[in-house]
């Protein structure tokens, strides 16, 4: 084991601002007049430094959305003239492929418990696409095989590793003008920093929190997080962490002590200040809706690329999306023992198979659905009656109705490249990947109104030809299948004006350009 070194406080280094500037050529004497050639764009100015810390990230560790945001944000964001790193825990499930490129870069002890416990804090980084990622190395903690287990473990877990990652950005002397934290798991990194790490480097820097999903918080009895943070007694307190009578909360803790809160739709931002969506911190959430914003998620198009994804039996643009998706849909009905015919409207789901995805409303209308001109697919897996009802339709209609119960990244590809119209029925939804995916595929969302999928789903307007998709607004099976049925009317009775919806869907921007100029936006006010 490398030699461990105790953590050194450093003075923050004066912030430096460049300026750029671009001086026009003088023309030269005596020499014919050359068109001039436009000056190349240079990037906004002035730089910022962020340091992303999360849970997870693609392609080392993903369970969910989280993992692709934390991926694909960092990437747009250097775009924007931002230096970015992103600090993860070193799993041991993380692949042997990227295991063996991490570059030792150093190590310390670090106290954390209230009795003086202290743990090794190991540093290993790697670089990817400009990324700086720099995993936290502690086999006590990071060598279980996944990431999440139960909060038994992981309380102790993150707790550990909130801390460390703010101890590790000042023993490698990187002071990040921006700390972006991601949900419960990295919740505890603004709470830290104010109890601890003020007068160290690390301290100048300003936090933004994001809520991925607020259904997930960290909750636990107070003993237990004194033992693990050996916080000040004031973090307690109500207007903190303490929730209940004997509980404290991660997640409640960080949004009282960052400096910004983000979630991941504007319409997601204003529901969880409601009793319905806000989990029990409508209030506290309220209390901070001043520094509160939504910023809509994004995908990483060079991955969600009809034209050019490998996984796709024919590939196409939004010129030849029409005739291309029947290629596929043929592909898509023989490989899935669906009848052959490229009339038939594909609705597709791809989803885990929960009660908050929607699947109440639509176990409730299925029926109706199948009409003799309508086929079904799905991918996915989740609660038992679920897929046993999903295995049940596919009986009942064969060669109409397939049902994957699995998650396979080909088949997901494939569905959405095939499919007419995609479900996305959820009771609540902070932002949604599926509607973008499959807009990207010239494939038409039908959606319930909620967070990100109102924010991005433009409802049809027959009068005007407008709109990416269709909605409903309360959550009431009868109006998921009113949806439906305005989808089918229009793809059997208008196919011109359904067409011309495919191709909106296909030229709309999805990518996280936008989303991460935003962000942009949100560090300079923090840190001008």
């Amino acid at each position: 084991m490398p030699a461990k070194k105790k953590i050194i406080k450093k003075e923050a280094e004066q912030e430096v601002k460049e300026e750029v500037v671009v001086e026009a050529a003088e023309p030269v004497a005596e020499e014919p007049v050359v068109e001039e050639t436009p000056i190349e764009e240079t990037m906004p100015q002035p730089r910022r430094s962020v340091a992303f810390i999360g849970s997870e990230c693609y392609p080392f560790v993903k369970t969910g959305g989280l993992g692709d945001v934390m991926y694909a944000l960092p990437k747009a964001l250097i775009r924007q003239n931002c230096d970015v790193k992103v600090i993860l825990p070193r799993y041991a499930c993380i692949k042997e492929q990227f295991q063996e490129k991490m570059v030792y870069v150093g190590a310390f002890d670090m106290d954390l418990c209230s009795d003086g416990r202290s743990f090794y804090v190991g540093i290993m980084e790697y670089v990817w696409d400009g990324v700086v990622y720099d995993f936290i190395d502690n086999e006590e903690f990071f060598s279980w095989g996944k990431p999440y287990t139960n909060l038994v473990d992981d309380i102790p877990k993150f707790c550990y590793f909130a801390k460390a990652a703010l101890a590790a950005l000042n023993y490698m002397n990187w002071t990040p003008d921006i700390i972006h934290c991601h949900d419960w798991q990295a919740a505890l990194v603004p709470v830290f920093q104010r109890a601890f790490f003020a007068d160290t480097p690390v301290g100048r820097a300003k936090s933004i929190l994001t809520i991925h999903n607020l259904r997930f918080q960290g909750i636990y009895n107070i003993p237990t997080f004194k033992y693990w943070t050996n916080l000040p007694e004031y973090m307690f307190d109500y207007s903190v962490m303490k929730q209940g009578y004997e509980d404290a909360n991660m997640l409640k803790g960080g949004l009282a002590c960052c400096d910004m809160i983000t979630t991941v739709s504007n319409t997601y931002a204003g529901e969880i200040q409601t009793p319905f969506f806000g989990e029990n911190l409508d209030a506290h959430l309220r209390y901070h809706s001043g520094k509160l914003y939504g910023i809509v998620n994004g995908i990483d198009c060079d991955i969600w690329d009809a034209n050019t994804d490998k996984l796709l039996p024919a590939n196409y643009t939004a010129a030849n999306v029409i005739e291309q998706k029947k290629k596929n849909k043929l592909e898509l009905q023989k490989a899935f023992g669906l009848e052959e015919d490229e009339n038939k409207m594909v609705i597709g789901l791809i989803s885990r198979l929960t009660n908050q995805k929607g699947l109440d409303l639509i176990t409730q209308i299925f029926h109706q659905v199948i009409d003799g001109n309508t086929q079904f697919v799905l991918l996915g897996t989740g609660d038992g009656e679920y897929e046993d009802a999903f295995r049940s339709y596919e009986n009942t209609y064969k060669g109409t109705v397939c049902s994957n119960i699995m998650y396979d990244e080909g088949r997901a590809h494939q569905i959405y490249a095939a499919s007419d119209a995609l479900l996305v029925p959820s009771l609540f939804e902070p932002c949604g990947l599926t509607q973008l995916i499959a807009m990207r595929y010239g494939t038409v969302p039908i959606v319930r109104e909620t967070g990100g999928l109102k924010d991005t789903v433009e409802p049809y307007n027959e009068f005007e030809n407008t709109g990416n998709g269709f909605t409903f607004d309360r959550y009431e099976a009868w109006l998921l299948l009113d949806a439906i049925n305005r989808a089918k009317t229009l793809y059997f009775e208008n196919r011109k004006g359904w067409d011309e919806m495919v191709v909106r869907d296909m030229e709309k921007d999805v990518s996280w350009e936008v989303s991460a100029k935003q962000y942009r936006n949100l560090y300079l006010q923090l840190r001008p």
